[in-house]
């Protein structure tokens, strides 16, 4: 089958969807599948374009094997006009490059923003090909709940899109059990349009391994014992309550947080280890993913976090599988469906949201017990490795592409499978 994605963020930008959308396509790949892919000039999550490239309005390159149309939309990070219109603007321009792309059997969008929509309506229309609407976050609730938007005659719009693009949609994939049910009980999509295609981790690529001495030299963070946040730097993940933590944690000179990311909170943050003087935060900028592997080795813990938020009780950071396969165990400091899951594989503590005290707590009982880390970092090797392998995820979610039943597009019955 012919794949055409269609999303906003992509590599060489890190963060999780790019992240997570280049392992899906990866593994598509090797099942013999082909993929094209339409998305923005880089420029997340700096809010401006890599290497001041992005003048031109399409560019059409060739990345890992893959054809790559890569269209103008205005920069921007954080919320506001300037974030309404980066959405909008690449919701215009990517049309341009859904056409230049080969028609596919099935078109992939990927949502936020859910103004990716409105070009995988319009080739469907065009070329009568089923699309799949993929929610990783539930827009526009979490943009209400961040502070992102206003309750207003824009949210109210953009309610108005969101069941729009659901009920165009072919299928509506969901990434978490918790965006699952909410889109069928709250969102009101049939039960039989919705797919689940989880977060997974290439088990190949992290896996224990001896520590990189030499990168941990580079850092200037020997005799360190490290946790790791790799990933994006938000407003949803609630860090400044992690800084106050490691204020409380600078007592211990061995423990030491390394964030290895960029985002829209970067700057306040690095502002606020500054006011509270510490020397165990260190903040790195994004490397590619082929190096993030070499980072966790020399971790000894991972560490993921979410603000106290109702949408992020059916969240699951795609951070947490690359810790889990790593071998190393995982901290999460936040609540709902990935809390259930680090606790069913028993592989790191779990604490609640927004609680300096406690986090730091945690972690000391945790780095105090030397076995204890072990046996939960084998744990959640083995749980990723059992039930969060991308290849095996896929394979699954490919026969949901295949039913029996067929569909009407512009007043003709087409087959799903097409």
């Amino acid at each position: 089958m012919r794949f055409l994605f269609v999303t906003q963020y992509f590599a060489p930008e890190i963060g999780g969807a790019a992240t997570r959308l280049q392992f899906i396509i990866e593994h598509l790949r090797r099942l013999g599948h082909e993929v094209e892919v339409v998305t923005s000039r880089p420029n997340y999550p700096h809010g401006k374009f890599i290497d001041g490239r992005g003048s031109k309005l399409y560019v059409r390159e060739v990345r890992s094997g893959i054809v790559v149309h890569r269209v103008w939309l205005y920069p921007a990070i954080g919320g506001g006009v300037g974030r309404m219109i980066n959405y909008a603007t690449f919701s215009l321009t990517s049309i341009l490059g859904v056409f230049r792309a080969q028609r596919p059997d099935y078109l992939f969008v990927e949502s936020p923003p859910l103004f990716t929509s409105i070009s995988a309506r319009l080739a469907k229309l065009v070329w009568g090909v089923p699309y799949i609407f993929n929610v990783a976050d539930l827009w526009p609730d979490a943009a209400i709940e961040t502070g992102f938007l206003k309750e207003g005659i824009v949210h109210r719009l953009l309610l108005v899109l969101e069941a729009w693009s659901y009920r165009g949609a072919d299928y509506v994939n969901a990434v978490t059990e918790g965006i699952r049910n909410t889109i069928t009980v709250n969102k009101h999509v049939p039960p039989e349009k919705v797919l689940f295609l989880p977060n997974g981790v290439d088990v190949e690529r992290y896996q224990p391994r001896e520590p990189d001495f030499a990168l941990k030299k580079r850092l200037g963070l020997e005799g360190k014992r490290i946790i790791l946040w790799a990933g994006t730097v938000g407003y949803s993940h609630g860090l400044e309550y992690v800084l106050q933590a490691a204020k409380i944690l600078a007592k211990d000179p061995e423990i030491h947080f390394l964030f290895v990311g960029s985002g829209s909170t970067r700057t306040q943050l690095e502002q606020l280890k500054d006011e509270l003087n510490l020397t165990n935060v260190t903040f790195r900028d994004p490397v590619p993913i082929e190096e993030l592997p070499a980072y966790h080795s020399i971790a000894e813990s991972g560490l993921a976090s979410l603000r106290a938020f109702p949408s992020h009780e059916g969240a699951r950071p795609s951070k947490i599988f690359a810790v889990l396969a790593s071998g190393k165990p995982l901290i999460f400091f936040g609540s709902g469906e990935c809390a259930r899951l680090i606790d069913r594989a028993q592989a790191g503590i779990v604490v609640p949201p927004e609680n300096p005290a406690a986090l730091a707590e945690g972690i000391a009982h945790l780095f105090a017990d030397r076995e204890l880390m072990g046996r939960l970092g084998d744990n959640g090797r083995r749980f990723v490795t059992e039930n969060f392998q991308w290849s095996e995820l896929i394979a699954r979610w490919l026969e949901g592409l295949r039913p029996t039943r067929s569909r009407s597009v512009k007043g003709a019955r087409i087959s799903a499978t097409s």
